[in-house]
């Protein structure tokens, strides 16, 4: 019986158009897509851009994260699609949800990098003003694995605790209803995060790529504890997740270099590289 307060899944993430098929997965990632684009061309132009220019560059780093999310989904989570009985092309079926958001920030600043060079923009002014639309698109886009009912947490008897059907219940687990919301927790802290970035920069002089770096160290930081809850299968060293030592790789090593780059931001870059009209 499920508990008197809790969070409904939702009965579908699909619904079809004809014989198109609109995935709410699909659709929470295009609307990340579009608010960090419009966010992030709005702040570029406060800083002194060129409006159209973030649209520009996102056409090279969308297709980048979305590759690069899905490669590190696939190599973290390898036994789903190369293991004994399963099928390797399903590591090909990107809208049945699995992209690593660690893998998309990478790749997708190598297509930044192309993008920026191409207009000849600098990287760490751009890494600025894109930061906060980025870790929201985040926020966002989690609500995809609500409606796939996927990447949820431990059980809990909780208020807010999310109902899964059975068929989506990981083995050992059939008999609990109830788990952690991660996709919701991790989803505030996104919302958090960049509301702690826009007022970081109102008050205080962090630029120069160091808000990108805050960006990175403070998400990381919250997935680390996040990442603790969720049960889904996923492969381990030392008994921990692997998308844990991610985390906590990533917090200390963005940590320190957003500390040791503290003298920089005494005087902001330019927006563009030399020989380049703005």
């Amino acid at each position: 019986m499920i508990l008197g307060h809790s969070i409904p899944s939702p009965s579908t993430g699909v619904w079809n158009l004809g014989p198109f098929p609109l995935r709410a997965y699909a659709l929470a990632i295009i609307l990340g897509i579009v608010v960090a684009v419009i966010m992030g061309d709005a702040r570029w132009r406060k800083l002194g851009g060129k409006a159209g220019e973030i649209s520009d560059i996102a056409v090279w780093a969308v297709p980048f994260g979305i590759i690069g999310g899905r490669i590190y989904h696939v190599i973290t989570d390898a036994q789903l699609y190369f293991a004994a009985g399963a099928n390797p092309i399903d590591a090909l079926k990107i809208w049945q949800g699995g992209l690593g958001i660690w893998g998309a920030i990478a790749l997708g600043a190598v297509g930044a990098w192309i993008g920026a060079t191409r207009a000849g923009i600098r990287l760490a002014p751009l890494a600025d003003a894109i930061a906060p639309g980025i870790v929201l698109a985040q926020a966002i886009g989690r609500w995809g694995n609500y409606f796939n009912q996927e990447l949820f947490g431990s059980p809990t008897s909780l208020p807010w605790g999310l109902e899964i059907d059975l068929r989506y219940r990981p083995s050992g687990y059939e008999q609990f209803e109830t788990f952690h919301p991660t996709f919701l927790y991790e989803s505030i802290w996104a919302v958090l995060v960049a509301i702690f970035l826009i007022t970081v920069e109102r008050h205080w002089q962090v630029n120069n790529g160091r808000l990108f770096l805050l960006y990175v160290t403070l998400y990381s930081f919250g997935r680390l504890f996040i990442e603790q809850l969720r049960i889904d299968p996923v492969n381990e060293a030392a008994g921990l997740r692997l998308n844990t030592f991610t985390a906590a790789a990533l917090t200390l090593v963005f940590a320190v270099w957003f500390i040791r780059r503290r003298n920089d931001s005494i005087r902001p870059l330019a927006l563009y590289r030399e020989g380049v009209a703005s």
